[in-house]
C-alpha cells in the first residue's frame, strides 16, 4: 500500500529547512506521495527513511538500462494510460537477424537508419539475433559482426545454452538480453548473465510460470529481467499485456514489474505490423520485427512519437528567427506559433513551394495558433516584442510579414506595433500557402 503524505511526513526529519526546495517537510512529503519528487533530495533524511522512501519510490514497472554505449532505459512506467501522467520510456524497436541469413546489408541499413519528425531523430534501438544454422561459430561471427557494426545492445536467442555463453564473451558488458528463459535453463543462464552483465528475459506463454520464475529469481538477488510472453495471437498478446501492467500498477504486484520483450513473425507483413502497433500502444516494451522495412519502421516510429509524447508538455521549438531553404535580406518573412507540429508544417509548406523564407517563431509556451492567440501568447504586441529582440528589421530589408489566417484580427495591432510594417494575411490551412505565395509574388 503506498503511503500518503502524512505517514510519509512521519519519516522525514521535520527540520523545515527548506533545502528540499519545499517550504516545509509536509509539503515535501506530499510532494514525495505525488511522485514529484525523490527522497534524495532531503540532505538530512536519515539511512532508514531513505530504504524506506527510496522503496516506496520506484516504479511499478522497474526501469533498465539496455545497451553500453548507445543506451536505451525501458520500463520505469507509472501509470496505466498516458493521459493520467505521461507514458516514460519508448517501446524499443529491433530488428531480428538469422545465423544462417545474409545479413550484412541489413546491419548497415539498421545503423544508417535515421527518420526525422517534429525535431527529433528516431532510430532503431537493438539487434535481435537467432541461431538457425546450428553453428556456434556462425552465431558468434554474427554477433560480434552485429556489435562491430551497430553497437546496439543484442537481444540472443538460441536453443543452445553453450552457444549463448560463448556469444555473451563477445558481447560481455554491453547491456544485451539473453531471450528464452524458462525454468529448465533458468540456472545456466543466470550464471551467465551475472558473469557477463546481461539481462534475462523471461519466456512463457503462461503468466504463472513468469511469476515463478521472476519471484525466484529476485529473491536470489538478480532483478534484472524482463518478460517475454511467447504468443503469435494478438488477443492473448494484448491480453497478457494488460494484465501484466494492471497487476504491477494497480495490485504491486512486484513479480510481473517488468518491461517485455515481444518477438514478432507471423509470416503477414500486415499482421506483423498490427502486432507491431498492439505492443506500441499495450504496453510493450521491446518490439523485435522480423526483418528491415523502411516503409513499416515508418509508421511504427510516428505512432509511437505520438503515444509517447507527454500530454502535458507540448514538444516546443527554440524561439528565434528561422531561415527555411536559403532566405537573402528580400525574402518573405512568415510568423508562427513555436509548437513544433506547427512549425515542421509550416516550414514543410515554405520548402515545397520553391523560395526561401524567414520564419519568425515566438515565445508561445508550445501551443498552437489558436491556442496560443486565445491564451493571450500571440496577439501582435508580443509578436512585435519578439521581432524587436530579435532585432529582425536589421537582418532584412523586406517590411511585410504574413500572420495565420486564424488569427487575422492581430493584423491592426501588430502593424500599429510595428511602424512600418505590412502585416499581410495568409491563409488558414498550411497546405494552401504555395497558392498564397505564388499570388503574393505576383504583385
Amino acid at each position: 500500500m503506498a503511503l500518503n503524505g502524512l505517514q510519509i511526513q512521519k519519516l522525514l526529519p521535520k527540520t523545515n529547512c527548506k533545502e528540499c526546495g519545499a517550504n516545509t517537510c509536509l509539503a515535501f512529503a506530499m510532494k514525495l506521495a505525488a511522485k514529484k519528487a525523490n527522497i534524495s533530495e532531503c540532505p538530512y533524511a536519515s539511512d532508514e527513511t531513505i530504504a524506506v522512501l527510496g522503496a516506496e519510490n520506484e516504479p511499478p514497472v522497474k526501469q533498465l538500462k539496455i545497451g553500453g554505449e548507445i543506451s536505451t532505459l525501458i520500463g520505469g512506467e507509472t501509470v496505466l494510460y498516458r493521459h493520467e501522467k505521461t507514458y516514460v520510456n519508448d517501446t524499443l524497436l529491433a530488428i531480428n537477424i538469422d545465423d544462417d541469413s545474409e545479413y550484412e546489408d541489413t546491419l548497415h541499413k539498421i545503423v544508417d537508419y535515421k527518420l526525422e519528425r517534429v525535431g527529433e531523430i528516431l532510430t532503431l534501438n537493438a539487434v535481435a539475433i537467432t541461431q538457425k544454422s546450428g553453428d556456434t561459430e556462425k552465431f558468434v561471427e554474427l554477433a560480434q559482426k552485429a556489435w562491430d557494426i551497430t553497437k546496439l545492445p543484442l537481444i540472443i536467442r538460441a536453443d543452445n545454452t553453450d552457444a549463448i555463453a560463448q556469444v555473451a564473451q563477445v558481447v560481455s558488458n554491453t547491456g544485451s538480453i539473453i531471450a528464452g528463459v524458462n525454468k529448465d535453463n533458468a540456472d545456466a543462464l543466470l550464471k551467465v548473465a551475472q558473469e557477463h552483465g546481461m539481462i534475462l528475459a523471461i519466456a512463457s506463454e503462461n503468466l504463472d510460470d513468469i511469476t515463478a520464475l521472476t519471484k525466484s529469481l529476485k529473491a536470489g538477488g538478480f532483478n534484472n529481467m524482463v518478460m517475454q510472453f511467447e504468443t503469435d495471437s494478438l488477443a492473448t498478446a494484448f491480453q497478457l499485456n494488460s494484465i501484466a501492467r494492471i497487476a504491477a500498477i494497480k495490485d504491486n504486484i512486484k513479480e510481473l514489474g517488468y518491461a517485455t520483450l515481444k518477438y514478432i513473425n507471423t509470416g503477414n507483413e500486415i499482421e506483423d505490423t498490427v502486432m507491431a502497433i498492439n505492443e506500441i500502444e499495450k504496453f510493450g516494451g521491446i518490439c523485435v520485427l522480423p526483418k528491415f522495412d523502411a516503409a513499416q519502421l515508418v509508421n511504427l516510429m510516428t505512432l509511437r512519437l505520438n503515444i509517447y509524447t507527454d500530454p502535458q508538455k507540448p514538444i516546443q521549438m527554440e524561439p528565434k528567427v528561422y531561415a527555411i531553404g536559403e532566405p537573402d535580406r528580400n525574402s518573405m518573412v512568415f510568423v508562427t506559433t513555436n509548437f513544433s507540429l506547427t512549425y515542421f508544417i509550416v516550414s514543410g509548406e515554405i520548402e515545397n513551394s520553391g523560395i526561401s523564407a524567414w520564419l519568425v517563431v515566438p515565445e508561445c509556451e508550445g501551443f498552437s495558433v489558436l491556442t496560443a492567440w486565445s491564451a493571450g501568447k500571440f496577439s501582435g504586441s508580443h509578436i512585435a516584442k519578439f521581432i524587436k529582440e530579435v532585432d529582425l528589421e536589421t537582418m532584412v530589408d523586406t517590411r511585410t510579414i504574413s500572420i495565420p489566417g486564424y488569427v487575422a484580427q492581430i493584423s491592426g495591432e501588430l502593424e500599429e506595433a510595428l511602424p512600418g510594417w505590412k502585416v499581410s494575411v495568409a491563409p488558414q490551412e498550411a497546405a494552401d500557402l504555395e497558392s498564397y505565395i505564388k499570388a503574393f509574388n505576383r504583385k
